[in-house]
């Protein structure tokens, strides 16, 4: 009988006489049991192996050898909206609150291609974000922010080589070089086709588009991280943490294929791929699934694709945290939610975060809620000490566990979706949608039959009174907006912007890289909506298949 084995017999069994535990089933969202207690015999032999040291494969503890001791984490809060001019103001409050890196949302209409006086796009204008219709907002959305001395985050898929165009040319507007600017493109669009929805083109043109962006961006914005594959929205559409790894990587491995298959390089373009996960409330587990990722990823690369180099190996990544934990009822609770969050992503070692706002359940953050939620990292940051030590929990027989059985049954998924044809083939047969539904309906099962509590929610409820001083986008700004993008459009050479925009359409119509050509249709204010109507002539849209 092991030590704890003789534990359990002597001391626990005693213990439960005198009452029963809490509850009967201790899991993670995983579904991995969590034991009373961890000892040596809990990590698997030669745990330390696995470990490492930081800013070395397999990369468990950091990819960076000194990690916070050198800097602390970019601290990118997620902003915009209404028009460009107020998500102006409201990014120069950030950094002047001490923010150090910049993260756009954009309205719903940016984000599926459609320009602000679209009828696809009544109703929905700077609602979820700012709108950007051409080059002339992205002047306004950055203007007086040098964009040679700030990194930039831009949350956007379909259209990212669109909008990554209209930053690089506001850029030369600045005199700032494309070669100098700094940031990340979203640019993920099989997690839009399994778990978000802000989709327009099928798999095949979207995945030239993304490599053309790879291409373009290692000759020409070599400081550019071309994409965030993202698990971000894949937690937030119900997945556990092992599917959000599971599937986040199983994606990067689609997009690196695709790289490889148009005649990339594994060593000229993996070391710009990055990630974007959740941070839930799980601390342990959250912090488990970080380190899992970034282990796993590195034996992918190194195994798999016979990466050579030690930064095509290293899974760096930006955490955001979760917004689906956020709730309406007693929206002060959610500082705390954010701030348990915000120690996992730290301890688990992001290398940037976004803290969500109190509420953000109920409305775009105010002022006041977006100071709060930046404060909570700087807190974090500055007066927690977690940031002084590399890993700090590494070790612990508990974490070691659990980023074993993360990666363990995120392997699991990874190989059946491998024997499907991989992540297209796996999201056209609607698999990781119907893994994702399964798991989103089992939590909300045990949230409402009490198995599961949510504070606030179901336990510990009060009565309130209507919630007050939330922001709320006036009915006008669609109106400026539209009057604002008219005058632009008359304005302009449209002889010029018609042969742009042609030879954009030629050009999408045989095999040239088509990052240069929407370049030049952004030089000269071709609206977004001109250049994907453009592309929508040649590669059609994309049409969900039913998922029962």
């Amino acid at each position: 009988m092991s030590g704890k084995e003789q534990w359990e017999a002597e001391t626990v069994a005693k213990a439960l006489t005198k009452g029963p535990e809490r509850r009967t089933v201790f899991e993670t969202t995983s579904g991995i049991p969590v034991e009373r207690l961890y000892t040596p015999e809990d990590a698997a032999g030669g745990y330390e192996e696995r470990l490492g040291y930081p800013g070395q494969y397999p990369f468990t503890r950091g990819i960076q050898p000194t990690m916070y001791r050198g800097r602390f984490w970019t601290m990118r809060q997620y902003a915009g909206f209404a028009t460009a001019e107020e998500s102006n103001k409201r990014y120069r409050y950030l950094l002047e609150q001490g923010q150090t890196g910049l993260s756009i949302a954009f309205d719903l209409p940016t984000q599926i291609g459609y320009d602000s006086d679209d009828p696809m796009a009544h109703g929905e204008v700077g609602k979820v974000g700012v709108a950007i219709d051409s080059l002339a907002d992205m002047e306004v959305l950055f203007q007086g922010i040098p964009l040679d001395k700030v990194s930039s985050s831009m949350t956007i898929n379909a259209p990212a080589a669109v909008l990554l165009a209209f930053y690089i040319a506001a850029a030369e507007k600045q005199g700032v070089p494309a070669s100098a600017l700094k940031g990340t493109i979203q640019n993920d669009i099989l997690k839009e086709y399994a778990a978000r929805g802000t989709y327009i083109f099928p798999p095949a043109p979207s995945m030239r588009l993304i490599t053309n962006t790879f291409e373009f961006c290692s000759q020409n914005v070599p400081k550019w991280n071309t994409i965030s594959i993202s698990g971000y929205h894949i937690r937030e559409a119900g997945s556990t943490a092992a599917q959000e790894i599971a599937f986040t990587l199983a994606d990067g491995i689609a997009y690196v294929e695709a790289a490889l298959e148009a005649g990339m390089d594994i060593d000229e373009f993996s070391g710009r791929l990055s990630f974007f996960f959740n941070a839930h409330n799980n601390l342990l587990e959250e912090v488990a699934k970080y380190r899992a990722a970034r282990r796993l990823w590195a034996k992918i690369m190194k195994e798999r694709f016979h990466a050579k180099k030690d930064r095509s190996m290293m899974l760096r990544f930006h955490t955001q945290t979760g917004g689906s934990t956020l709730t309406a009822q007693q929206p002060d609770n959610n500082i705390v939610r954010v701030a348990i969050q915000t120690l996992a992503a730290v301890l688990g070692g992001t290398q940037s975060l976004h803290t969500n706002s109190r509420d953000e359940a109920l409305a775009l953050p105010t002022e006041d809620s977006v100071r709060i939620a930046l404060r909570t990292q700087q807190i974090v940051a500055y007066e927690s000490g977690v940031a002084d030590s590399i890993d700090p929990l590494g070790g612990s027989y508990y974490v070691e566990r659990m980023t074993d059985e993360l990666q363990a049954a995120a392997e699991a998924y990874i190989e059946k979706i491998d024997a499907m044809g991989g992540a297209v083939k796996a999201i056209e047969q609607g698999y990781i949608q119907r893994e994702i539904a399964e798991s989103s309906y089992q939590y909300q099962r045990q949230v409402e039959s009490g198995e599961q509590i949510v504070v606030g929610v179901n336990k510990f409820t009060i009565e309130e009174p209507p919630a007050k001083g939330l922001l709320h986008i006036d009915a006008s700004v669609a109106a400026n907006q539209i009057k604002k993008l008219q005058e632009m459009k008359a304005a302009r050479d449209n002889v010029l912007v018609r042969q742009r925009l042609d030879a954009l359409r030629t050009a999408a119509e045989g095999s040239d890289n088509l990052m240069p050509y929407i370049l030049d249709c952004a030089r000269v204010y071709c609206t977004e909506g001109e250049i994907c109507g453009e592309l929508r002539k040649v590669f059609g849209e994309y049409r969900p298949m039913e998922v029962l």
